[in-house]
């Protein structure tokens, strides 16, 4: 499969490679998502204290991938307490995370997560660093970018700042005025910071919504990160490729240099 890869990046003479950070680098959902569980199992069960009726918990797979995964914060916020038929006031930009607001339990969110972070550090796939470290040796151009404002902040933490020319997170977005997946923005801005047409680069994501996204936007190749669970949803919104990590291309490399 790996070969497969490398093969299309050749012929679809690629000169950049743009990748989601988290799904394809790192594996910060798992944090995320405990995150997400904690501060919406509290709130939920001091709502439920509040209005005498019970609420289901958060669900760390369904409404993680529902809600959560790959969308801004407080529109994730005010999704799943939605899907709960909670409707949260908003709040202003200067509340803090003891407010029950969209904008506090955000704040309340990201320092669970900061907690989580510190406790667990940040779980890299290694495979995608190796690999994406060989690209830039070849003269490969490379970006990454995320929903997350925590972008930066992880990717110091894991070591992994370097290895990017073109950093699009939150933050950026927000500067930019980006709109958010499925629209294409992230990866068009990064594309024109790193100097290269969309049929130049190669984008990988592991959300249907990020395939779809760069498909429509022209991207000269679009690579599915798949890790078990959603291989066909990826291939429907037009994936090109789809692999299941970047372990398998290492492991070909250490068997072809046994065998020769």
């Amino acid at each position: 499969m790996m070969t497969d890869l490398n093969k299309l990046i050749r012929e679809r003479n690629s000169r950049a490679l743009i990748l989601d950070m988290d799904g394809v680098v790192t594996n910060t959902a798992v944090l995320h998502a405990e995150a997400w569980k904690k501060l919406c199992d509290s709130y939920l069960k001091q709502r439920s204290e509040q209005d005498g009726k019970h609420y289901e918990p958060f669900d760390l797979m369904k409404d993680f991938h529902a809600y959560v995964h790959g969308v801004p914060r407080l529109e994730a916020m005010r999704n799943f307490m939605g899907s709960r038929g909670i409707d949260l006031p908003q709040g202003n930009p200067e509340d803090e995370a003891s407010e029950n607001t969209v904008v506090g339990l955000g704040e309340r969110k990201d320092l669970y997560f900061h907690e989580l972070l510190k406790q667990n550090g940040v779980v890299v796939f290694d495979g995608a660093v190796q690999w994406v470290k060989e690209q830039r040796q070849a003269g490969m151009k490379t970006a990454i970018v995320s929903a997350s404002r925590n972008c930066l902040t992880i990717l110091r933490r894991a070591g992994l700042e370097k290895l990017f020319d073109v950093r699009v997170d939150r933050v950026v977005s927000n500067e930019l005025h980006l709109r958010n997946k499925p629209a294409p923005d992230i990866y068009l801005e990064a594309a024109r910071q790193l100097g290269v047409q969309p049929e130049e680069a190669a984008v990988f994501e592991d959300s249907p919504e990020g395939i779809a996204g760069a498909k429509a936007a022209g991207f000269g190749l679009v690579v599915g990160v798949d890790h078990g669970t959603r291989k066909e949803e990826l291939k429907t919104k037009g994936a090109d490729l789809v692999i299941q990590g970047f372990s398998a291309y290492l492991q070909a490399q250490d068997v072809a240099t046994l065998d020769s």
